[in-house]
């Protein structure tokens, strides 16, 4: 099963509750999205110097730490500078990418801001323009698509203003779906899960699945997040007022765990199926939370974390879900203060990060010590998504601002 990824990770509605991190948050925007908690922006003038100079000055420090730890000499600067394990891909538009999926390892779609959507039919080295034919041009426009799910030829796109679709023949036709407006939040998910099957997160945190295309859904958390807040700081218990304010960046894992984090940064939730609500935790640190997700896609394999300043934290796995505190270890990674904004594993050595002025970041020690990339060094924006496809040849791709698309090609390309 493909997990909500993200995309980021994804569009957030700021006034409400959170939204799935499988498409970019406007919390880790630079200036225009998601505010400026996340990553620091810098005007095009001297943009170039400064983070030529970041980069320089991570490879230097994070690949000497790592390559001592293990005895291992520490590479040129020259050589550790030149490496680009990504190539920039063109798509048809220059609006953000907010999410990416593929349905057999050549056909795929991208979706975005502006009613921004392309298809792909060679495994994501050229993409065509497509537009739905139950929405005319003027009303398209006026859509951020938010997240793209397919499974065997079936798909939904979700896009905000609220708006589901729907197609069976992998993509040639698409049927709008009627939504409740009684739904508890804004649907911020929705992740194919087999013929006319899906699972849709709102803003409030309910989950629900549908087994005839739409048509109905059936909750599975009997309490939202927020009545799960308020129900929690109304208990009398110690310090339950810290459990207060609204939610972001949801996500699922492979098994079906979702994982949410406080709007304010001071807290995480975390919910399993058969659990009736969502549990709040610490975040055990005095920074601030700017994003979360899963170590390999499973929660059993433990969380990672990133703090405002550029921090990156990783959790043992087979922590105990139910405790109110988890136990991290932060990462070697020095970003020069960019912010991270995502974080995929492509195996289980190799760890990729993603942030503000398209920093690139990788590990192969599993998440210990990361060095720079410089495969998105010279193009201007900022990335807010990196996934990787296990079941299509663990093809990678990185979403960012500005129609930016990036493939990964590997050490050897």
């Amino acid at each position: 099963m493909k997990l909500f990824s993200s995309a980021v990770i994804f569009a957030l509605a700021a006034s409400n509750y959170g939204v799935l991190a499988f498409s970019p948050s406007q919390n880790m925007q630079c200036t225009s999205r998601r505010g400026a908690s996340v990553t620091l922006c810098m005007s095009s003038v001297g943009e170039e110097d400064r983070r030529s100079f970041v980069s320089k000055s991570a490879i230097t420090t994070a690949a000497s730490i790592a390559l001592s730890t293990i005895g291992i000499s520490s590479p040129s600067i020259a050589n550790a500078a030149s490496a680009k394990q990504w190539k920039k891909i063109a798509v048809p538009f220059e609006d953000t990418i907010y999410d990416i999926d593929f349905d057999s390892p050549t056909h795929g779609y991208i979706v975005g801001a502006r009613g921004s959507f392309a298809e792909t039919n060679d495994g994501g080295n050229t993409w065509e323009p497509r537009s739905f034919s139950n929405l005319d041009a003027e009303e398209e426009i006026t859509y951020r698509f938010q997240v793209v799910s397919f499974q065997d030829g079936e798909g939904w796109v979700l896009g905000k203003p609220t708006l589901l679709l729907h197609t069976k023949d992998s993509g040639k036709s698409w049927e709008r779906i009627p939504l409740s407006p009684k739904l508890p939040g804004e649907p911020t998910g929705i992740l194919a899960t087999g013929p006319n099957k899906a699972e849709m997160i709102t803003s409030s945190g309910a989950v629900y699945t549908t087994e005839n295309a739409g048509r109905n859904w059936k909750a599975q958390v009997k309490e939202t997040i927020d009545a799960t807040l308020n129900r929690i700081s109304s208990s009398g218990v110690s310090g339950a007022s810290y459990f207060t304010g609204s939610i972001v960046n949801e996500q699922r894992d492979s098994r079906g765990a979702y994982l949410a984090v406080s709007s304010r940064g001071n807290f995480f939730l975390t919910w399993e199926p058969g659990q009736d609500f969502w549990i709040p935790h610490n975040r055990g640190t005095p920074r601030r939370i700017q994003n979360m997700g899963f170590v390999r896609g499973d929660i059993k394999n433990g969380l990672w974390m990133t703090l405002n300043g550029g921090k990156l934290l990783t959790s043992s796995p087979g922590v105990d879900l139910t405790g109110e505190e988890f136990p991290f270890t932060e990462a070697n990674i020095k970003t020069g203060g960019y912010g991270i904004t995502d974080v995929a594993w492509r195996d289980e050595n190799e760890v990729w990060a993603v942030g503000g002025s398209n920093t690139m970041f990788v590990s192969k020690d599993n998440g210990k010590n990361f060095v720079f990339d410089g495969s998105a060094n010279d193009i201007p924006g900022n990335l807010y998504n990196v996934k990787f496809f296990p079941e299509f040849g663990n093809a990678g791709w990185a979403l960012g601002s500005n129609g930016l698309l990036l493939k990964y090609v590997g050490e050897n390309a």
